[in-house]
């Protein structure tokens, strides 16, 4: 199944609607919506997004960063977060990346979870851009500004249930049209049931909150006009423009 919250055509902004995706269709209730012609919004409104630094080899190695022996972790601010189309507004620096991952979205309460069991806590997958400003990622020891800023947590364009999804989970980000990531979970350093028992074992997480699990090699930079999308595959496509924020 796969899940998303939209505004239907001519419908009320601050009632968003949560419905289920079957092709070019939306569907709540005994209403169905073309896609196209709804306003597609993040499918969570998370409480909480624990982020993981460096957790792919390849990743590591063109940052010149040595390998973690537990994974580092990092939070994104709820109001990061923006949806499929929304805009990437870019803050003053010299270079701000993109960086594809795969998010996943809690299910029920997770607390000390064991990695044999955490299966069950998942709701499902979704699409994530880890917005990041490099310049502030160098002199900031938390990366709370070179993470954290408005619009730099693009999410979407809708949860797919663990049904819906093949392993090892593969995924691109290309921009303006062309291919600059690709991976698969196989290549993480720690799998998300690792991950899911590091995290809870000290952070309790709620329903709808996120853990973004890394990304491969090829990050790069974004500039004002460019187009970027993240694809899960099995899952779907998420795309942002990108502008200089005001």
């Amino acid at each position: 199944m796969k899940l998303a919250r939209f505004i239907p055509p001519d419908g009320d902004p601050t009632c968003p609607l949560s419905g289920e995706v079957r092709g070019d269709q939306v569907i709540k209730g005994e209403q169905v919506y073309p896609l196209s012609e709804v306003r597609l919004l993040a499918p969570v409104v998370p409480r909480l997004i624990v982020c993981v630094g460096v957790n792919y080899r390849a990743h590591a190695q063109e940052l010149s960063h040595p390998l973690q022996e537990r994974p580092l972790l990092f939070f994104k601010p709820p109001s990061a977060v923006i949806g499929p189309g929304q805009p990437i507004r870019l803050p003053d620096s010299e270079r701000v990346d993109h960086e594809a991952e795969v998010a996943v979205v809690i299910g029920e309460r997770a607390r000390r979870v064991k990695a044999a069991e955490a299966e069950r806590f998942i709701w499902g997958y979704t699409c994530f851009n880890d917005i990041s400003d490099r310049v502030a990622q160098e002199w900031e020891r938390n990366w709370v500004r070179a993470k954290g800023f408005d619009t730099a947590a693009p999410l979407g364009p809708w949860i797919a249930t663990p049904d819906e999804v093949s392993w090892p989970l593969k995924f691109e980000l290309r921009l303006n049209g062309e291919i600059k990531q690709r991976g698969d979970t196989s290549e993480m350093i720690f799998s998300i049931p690792q991950l899911i028992e590091e995290i809870t074992r000290r952070i309790t997480l709620e329903p709808g909150d996120l853990i973004a699990t890394g990304t491969p090699a090829g990050v790069g930079p974004l500039r004002p006009g460019d187009q970027v999308e993240v694809e899960l595959q099995g899952v779907g496509c998420l795309s942002n423009p990108v502008e200089r924020a005001d």
